[in-house]
């Protein structure tokens, strides 16, 4: 077990060095942050100096070098709009993200495992056809749509939440429920046609026979035996909600990484999207160790090797 966690450490280590390298190519592809920063019309003299200033005078190489020297002491910098050190601001955003992508996928996993499995034993009734509707609803409606609609039912028409904002239970609600549209109706499928697999299996039918009781069955036996795929998407959903809340953060003003860094990709802030992509992409690889680890205590027959 030991040799296995160093060997995903090590993984870890180069999926990251690999997206930051990808990132820093693709940032200084899209163009000079100088004239972002300048007051308009600038002058030749004060182009060239900030240039100087912050490095953009250099070859690529030789930038993406003093970034590598940066990055092994843990320093991606000042950002370019706020003056300050960027892992820092990315850090302070950090919580509300993850509040906001925990609750949605506790949200999610709360409705969608108790639809599946109800969806699965009540095969063909009003009650799965009802299941698999919402579920295709709820994968083709986009985020930005689900969150206007819940905006001008729940806010504007109905006025039991605000609209935007950060700070209280209420200004969650809205939020985590847009999120946790998508990932809900997908994970629903997939109880379903998981537990569809399993309550099929010999191993059910002898359940059935010694005269288990049905709930027994279908939550001791079947579930936990269909669970390895729902909790692979488990794991990689929680670092897709807390990348891919940036719709989500802007149509709500919720303060999280992702409406973060959309700004600063508008004003081509390198340094912090630079420092966001790398907490982004960290929290994606730990959450998907943590399911590799947690599939030899669901599956006995999982050995785990280095």
């Amino acid at each position: 077990m030991r040799d296995y966690v160093v060997s995903k450490l090590v993984h870890t280590a180069i999926v990251a060095f690999c997206v930051l390298t990808l990132v820093f190519v693709i940032l200084h592809l899209t163009g000079d942050p100088v004239m972002m920063l300048l007051p308009p019309d600038p002058s030749r003299e004060e182009i060239e100096a900030l240039t100087r200033t912050l490095g953009l005078d250099q070859p690529l190489h030789v930038q993406y070098w003093r970034f590598l020297v940066k990055l092994a002491r843990g320093d991606f910098g000042n950002s370019l709009q706020h003056q300050q050190p960027a892992m820092p601001l990315v850090l302070e955003r950090l919580p509300a993200s993850i509040l906001l992508a925990a609750t949605a996928l506790v949200l999610a996993v709360a409705v969608a495992v108790p639809l599946g499995v109800l969806a699965a034993v009540r095969r063909g009734s009003a009650l799965d056809y009802a299941a698999v509707a919402l579920a295709a609803l709820g994968q083709s409606a986009p985020i930005f749509w689900t969150g206007l609609m819940l905006m001008l039912v729940l806010a504007v028409m109905l006025r039991l939440l605000p609209t935007s904002g950060y700070g209280t239970w209420q200004h969650l609600v809205m939020p985590a429920l847009t999120l946790a549209s998508y990932p809900m109706a997908a994970m629903a499928r997939l109880v379903r046609s998981g537990m569809l697999d399993v309550l099929d299996a010999d191993y059910v039918r002898t359940a059935r026979a010694k005269g288990l009781r049905e709930t027994r069955i279908v939550l001791t036996h079947a579930l936990r035996n269909a669970a390895m795929p729902i909790v692979t998407v488990i794991g990689l959903q929680f670092g897709l909600l807390l990348g891919g809340a940036l719709v989500c953060e802007m149509i709500f003003a919720w303060p999280g990484v992702g409406r973060l860094m959309l700004f600063a990709i508008y004003n081509r802030d390198f340094p912090l999207v630079e420092a966001a992509v790398f907490v982004l992409a960290l929290v994606f690889v730990v959450g998907n160790l943590l399911v590799d680890l947690c599939y030899a205590w669901l599956d006995p027959r999982v050995k785990v090797h280095g």
